[in-house]
């Protein structure tokens, strides 16, 4: 039974991020009556407070002073930017404020009762809250018939790389632009690393990268990651590749970054600050969850079927805490699905195609099979590559050094993946997404008209490749086969 300190509901979620507010109103929309419980004055978690949102505003800060100095090229010059930090930290805390208000708004319309503290599990069906100073007066405990646990991600820090000195900063510190050094150390080439890279460099940073693999953004295809790579290069200082970070020590002129091996001709150097960007580990511990069935993997995220159920028939799990990839928009779908099948819908997270965007400049994006994947599995792909060289919309707005790719099963023509790596590849990375889920042909998408001159005709046109029929790009006619 309630007590006059708590309350009962159908569904709680743990974690108001993406995944978890998704699930919420998803859930409130069934019918149900839903507890939403974060640990921020109002729900939009990591992605819209400290990661995705910001660092996207940041980013067209950076396209801006980017295209204003590229201008010249064009005939158009500009004066060289000022400037005024406070007032775009005003600027980028004033885009969260407007989407986590709109948040609550849709939260209240749904009747999705907020509770900001920090909630953990005594039990299957039960939530301990530690109620924040802004949030007293709410629910000390939270009973519901199905948990769902949204928790998401933090940042991995080495042991290496840990040192408490305000200038070794994480992504959330870096977010803050307390400053803009003059010297910016950025240990990872991951796309946390490179955006942050994008937009310090843009601001005026000398910005050095340091990866340890013997590429940037490990994983993803190198014939896309080449064109980033040579784009970035022009702006950042230095790219370290094949190079370990030994240690880091705080110095009175700034923290001294001891590498070992790559190209490093001298293995001890110092900047004024260092990001750690080499990973986020999910966001498993001290949450209760050994007061409950929920089992984990060895890496500690939570073990869970299609229908996001744990071991525990009373909790499913949503987003980075149920495994890669650790995305925002995973975490929505996979959130919507736990809560229709919490309502007994014949739901399950069966998507084939999740996209990945690095929104750096010029932005990266795949999704389906990669060629990295194919080689690794050993299947036999096609692929058919469309450069934007040959694009006349690339060519009016300067940027001609991206690529189109579809991966294409030669037996029966099916599209099984896209990567672009290009201006707005973000944007066009959908079609390719809908193309793989909806399992499409090349032929589908070769005969689908797209208005010129626009980017999206290079998709177009990279399916009319694999045929040996794209208008701007010569490549000798494939046999039809019987």
């Amino acid at each position: 039974m309630p007590t006059e300190n708590s309350i009962n509901v159908d569904v709680a979620v743990l974690g108001a991020g993406p995944g978890g507010y998704a699930a919420a109103f998803h859930a409130a929309e069934l019918g149900m009556k839903v507890a939403l419980i974060g640990e921020d004055t109002r729900p939009g978690g990591v992605c819209l407070l400290r990661g995705c949102i910001p660092s996207k505003a940041l980013l067209h800060v950076a396209k801006l002073i980017h295209e204003s100095r590229d201008a010249k090229d064009w005939g158009v010059t500009f004066a060289e930017p000022k400037i005024d930090l406070a007032r775009l930290r005003e600027w980028k805390n004033g885009v969260v404020e407007k989407l986590t208000s709109g948040l609550m708004e849709l939260a209240k319309r749904r009747d999705v009762q907020f509770i900001q503290g920090r909630g953990q599990f005594t039990g299957s069906q039960t939530l301990k809250i530690d109620l924040a100073e802004e949030g007293k007066g709410g629910p000390a405990q939270v009973r519901a018939e199905n948990i769902i646990l949204a928790t998401g991600s933090l940042p991995a820090v080495p042991a290496a790389m840990r040192l408490d000195d305000p200038r070794v900063m994480d992504s959330t510190a870096a977010l803050a632009l307390a400053d803009i050094p003059k010297r910016l150390c950025i240990i990872g080439g991951g796309y946390i690393g490179l955006e942050s890279g994008t937009y310090y460099a843009a601001l005026g940073s000398e910005v050095t990268v340091v990866e340890l693999t013997d590429g940037l953004l490990p994983g993803a295809d190198r014939d896309l990651v080449r064109v980033l790579h040579n784009h970035v290069a022009k702006h950042f200082k230095a790219i370290h590749l094949n190079t370990k970070v030994e240690k880091l020590e705080a110095r009175t002129e700034g923290i001294a970054v001891h590498t070992s091996g790559g190209d490093v001709k001298e293995p001890v150097q110092v900047f004024d600050r260092v990001l750690v960007a080499v990973g986020r580990r999910p966001n498993s511990v001290g949450l209760g969850l050994e007061t409950t069935k929920v089992e984990m993997t060895d890496r500690g995220f939570v073990k869970v079927d299609k229908q996001q159920r744990t071991t525990d028939p009373h909790i499913r799990a949503i987003g980075d805490i149920a495994g890669e990839p650790m995305l925002a928009h995973k975490a929505a779908r996979e959130g919507k699905v736990a809560a229709e099948a919490i309502a007994g819908q014949p739901s399950e997270f069966d998507n084939v195609a999740i996209p990945a965007i690095v929104f750096t400049d010029p932005e990266l994006a795949w999704c389906g099979l990669s060629e990295t994947e194919a080689r690794a599995q050993g299947r036999t792909v096609e692929v058919s590559r469309f450069p934007w060289a040959a694009s006349g919309r690339a060519a009016t707005l300067g940027r001609t050094d991206g690529l189109t790719k579809l991966l294409i099963d030669p037996r029966t023509q099916r599209v099984l993946g896209m990567g672009i790596v290009g201006a707005g590849a973000g944007e066009l990375i959908a079609e390719g997404t809908l193309a793989v889920e909806m399992a499409a042909v090349a032929r589908d998408i070769a005969d689908t008209i797209h208005a010129h001159p626009t980017l999206s005709e290079t998709v177009m046109e990279a399916a009319e490749a694999f045929f040996g029929m794209a208008t701007h790009l010569y490549r000798p006619k494939r046999e039809q086969q019987s």
